[in-house]
């Protein structure tokens, strides 16, 4: 019997190296599966889409594991599923199977005793068959309607033993087989939103520019004859950084900013001798209030300002918002 080593049998060198070596063997892993997404890919995507009832995901051991990821994936990107245990199943839980479902079966021998015990009972109820293993020629992938192979030319592990790039294969086909069902239903963000209402990635596809930003007095306008004192007045009072230049219409000729003040000293301008609209900037990014707060981020950080005017249609001015809105929102 092989000792356990001590601490002092550690070596950072050994660590790197096998560090490195296991994302590599993995990523190999990954990489063949590539090849395989063929006809019978193809025909579990157009099973799983053809199921009046459930996906059923089951496996066990790390397989288990995996099948519980996999059916979480699945129930959150539009693919009703939900995962049961394989010896559970043995003891009651196979009531939970339908002749409408679709049982989708992890095990990478393909001969784990608790999947081929349950097999004949979910064939005779009429639900189908589709098996992920890493053996083509398996008792699972036999009695299969249809076989994904998952299968790696080794481990990670050094022994070749514990389930390790097997693992990250069929997490990553799960995912394939996913990703393939949520665009063949035409699942979308606002789809996504409401499947994730909660937390932080459900205020980011649920929040609009609409619900964040300030409106009516809370952003400062002025008209483009107005003096840049009158303007750098309005922009204390307002506490966004910025005023608005507007027509009679209200439609947003401009825009003047704290950095434009800063910008117009430092040219030495005679602030007290211009219009605002000699100084401000014309034509501002604008972004309607319908449009997704995640989509104001973006614009912010692609065009480095720290904030963004909303208006309609036509131009006319809603509201404003900035940085800071957004992350009391807690959208960023």
């Amino acid at each position: 019997m092989s000792q356990s080593p001590t601490p002092h049998d550690f070596s950072p060198e050994r660590a790197l190296a096998l560090g490195r070596q296991t994302l590599s063997i993995e990523a190999a892993a990954v990489d063949a599966l590539v090849d395989r997404i063929n006809g019978d890919f193809a025909a579990a995507v157009e099973l799983i889409l053809g199921c009046r009832g459930r996906l059923i995901v089951s496996g066990i051991g790390k397989s288990g594991h995996v099948a519980r990821k996999i059916a979480s994936t699945m129930a959150s990107t539009g693919t009703p599923a939900y995962f049961v245990h394989p010896a559970e199943a043995s003891h009651g839980d196979l009531g939970m199977i339908t002749r409408d479902d679709v049982l989708l079966a992890l095990s990478n021998s393909g001969e784990s005793e608790e999947l081929l015990r349950i097999v004949p009972l979910i064939k005779r109820q009429g639900a189908r068959l589709i098996a992920m293993t890493g053996v083509a020629t398996s008792s699972l992938a036999r009695e299969a309607d249809v076989h994904l192979d998952a299968g790696v030319a080794q481990e990670a592990c050094p022994h070749n033993l514990a389930p390790t790039a097997s693992t990250t294969a069929a997490l990553a086909l799960g995912d394939a087989l996913a990703v393939a069902l949520l665009d063949a239903r035409g699942f979308g963000p606002d789809d996504f939103a409401r499947s994730h209402p909660g937390g932080s990635l459900g205020r980011r596809l649920l929040t609009h520019v609409g619900d964040v930003m300030r409106s009516g007095d809370a952003v400062p306008t002025i008209g483009p004859q107005a003096g840049v004192t009158d303007a750098i007045l309005a922009m204390s009072r307002g506490g966004l950084g910025l005023v608005v230049v507007i027509d009679d219409d209200r439609r947003t000729l401009g825009i003047f900013t704290d950095g434009d003040l800063r910008r117009a000293f430092e040219k030495r301008i005679d602030l007290q001798a211009v219009s605002i609209a000699s100084v401000m900037h014309a034509r501002p990014h604008t972004i309607a209030a319908e449009r997704l707060a995640v989509e104001a981020v973006e614009m912010m950080e692609r065009y480095r300002i720290n904030a963004l005017l909303v208006a309609d249609p036509e131009g006319r001015l809603l509201g404003a918002l900035n940085m800071h809105d957004l992350f009391t929102a807690r959208v960023i």
